[in-house]
């Protein structure tokens, strides 16, 4: 088995450590992960200019781009394969609500999905790193699962894991998106020279978190699993918009 591996906090970063370490028992693994840590780059390609993909001295390979494309350079020019599972992740800091539009680690194993693979994203509820060997021994649980029973279908994964001690962690509860209110406001700054600069404010609560969501599940301290889809249309409101559309349209007599 073959294990394509990514994440959005970089190369670098103990989450990927980590991850890479729990699965390495499992099957071969080839990590491709961002330069530079690109949280928040959602599923955006780098197409103004060209990647370059260098090798750190841990064996993983990086490129100065987004984690999409990582995931897209190793599928369509890196990888002499196809890998039978896409992992991204640990990501330092939850995914859950809406933040998977926005979130990178969710992006790169979307980006697997795209291709048809199998694909799974974790994320540590809160940022810091705390109880990560608690995280990484989580994902690889459910890595052993696809081992055992590979999904028979392309999937995609937003797993969630609370910062406890393995021993404390309540079993993983499939559960769907909760919702967040809108983002706090930007912070305004100035440069030295005084122009004004804005930073992007922080996440805003949940406005969703009851039963059976991702945050009622990671709030309880269990694992939250959601299987993800990226069919956007909004299929309750086709009717309504075939009797909104005109009749008559302004190039039909013409």
């Amino acid at each position: 088995m073959l294990i394509l591996i990514s994440n959005d906090d970089g190369y670098f970063a103990p989450g990927l450590a980590a991850l890479v370490e729990a699965l390495r028992p499992l099957a071969e693994l080839i990590v491709v992960a961002p330069e530079t840590n690109r949280s928040g780059s959602s599923n955006s390609l780098t197409l103004d200019r060209p990647l370059s993909v260098r090798t750190a001295a841990n064996g993983f390979l990086y490129v100065n781009g987004t984690p999409s494309d990582c995931v897209h350079v190793a599928l369509t020019g890196l990888l002499d394969r196809r890998p039978d599972l896409v992992v991204s992740g640990i990501n330092d800091g939850q995914n859950m609500g809406e933040d998977t539009l926005y979130s990178g680690t969710v992006a790169a194993a979307t980006e697997g999905y795209l291709f048809g693979l199998p694909s799974i994203a974790f994320s540590q509820v809160s940022k810091g790193w705390k109880h990560l060997d608690a995280a990484a021994a989580a994902a690889r649980s459910f890595v052993e699962r696809f081992v055992a029973s590979p999904l028979t279908a392309p999937s995609l994964l937003n797993v969630n894991i609370p910062n406890l001690p393995l021993s404390e962690l309540k079993p993983p509860r499939v559960t769907r998106l909760g919702r967040r209110h809108p983002s706090e406001p930007v912070v305004r700054s100035s440069t030295p020279y005084g122009e004004p600069v804005y930073w992007i404010g922080p996440a805003g609560k949940a406005a969703d978190a009851t039963p059976g969501t991702d945050f009622h599940a990671c709030a309880d301290g269990a694992v939250s699993v959601t299987p993800l889809r990226f069919d956007l249309t909004h299929n309750a409101q086709l009717e309504p918009m075939r009797e909104w559309i005109p009749t008559e349209w302004i190039g039909a007599n013409r």
